[in-house]
């Protein structure tokens, strides 16, 4: 946090991508609670909406889960910040409580939860795979754009990443069984085999 030969190849790496512009700017701004919430609440909604006229079992249960991993963020790492008390750069008004990023943890967390719930409910490989891609281009695009503008160090940003990463892990299982609906979790005996039923009870 202080001294040593990775925080001198942080600032280093920092000072050579650090070159603040418009654009820059704009992606930072996906990193924003007013941004990122917004949408993941969009997708909270209408998972929630599609998993219940759909008779999914628990359809609750996974964005609930979503909710709670969002409310966490701040919880873990305003804690971080604090103790860690790093300086921002020296683009920014002198200060401490820059790693890890807000920014950065908010949008991983929010963009990555809204792609874990739709996930299973979209039909062909070819637009999971696009989905992802694209979850992951708007999250490497808002760390790049912070740093580039000078807003944090580049590993502020990498520990943010973890954290978002740990925290979606998390949230993977409930997420992955989100789309499975009670005709299909109930027509399988606890051997594995078919149940004689037809059709829900």
């Amino acid at each position: 946090m202080a001294d040593g030969p990775l925080v001198r190849a942080d600032e280093r790496l920092s000072r050579a991508l650090r070159h603040p512009d418009r654009f820059s700017g704009l992606l930072s701004d996906l990193g924003n609670v007013q941004v990122a919430l917004p949408v993941l609440a969009v997708v909270l909604v209408l998972v929630s909406r599609q998993g219940r006229r759909a008779g999914v079992r628990r359809w609750w249960a996974a964005p609930a889960a979503a909710a709670v991993l969002m409310a966490l963020v701040p919880a873990l790492v305003v804690p971080l910040k604090d103790w860690t008390a790093r300086p921002g750069t020296p683009a920014v008004p002198p200060g401490l409580g820059y790693y890890p990023s807000g920014h950065t943890a908010t949008a991983v967390v929010a963009y990555g939860a809204a792609t874990l719930l739709l996930l299973p409910r979209l039909g062909g490989a070819r637009a999971r795979r696009a989905l992802v891609l694209g979850c992951v281009a708007v999250n490497l695009a808002v760390g790049f754009a912070l740093v580039r503008r000078g807003y944090h160090w580049p590993l502020d940003v990498l520990a943010s990443w973890c954290l978002g990463a740990v925290l979606l892990w998390a949230l993977w299982p409930l997420a992955r069984r989100g789309g499975e609906p009670v005709s299909r979790s109930r027509s399988r005996s606890s051997s594995g085999t078919p149940s004689s039923r037809t059709g829900p009870s």
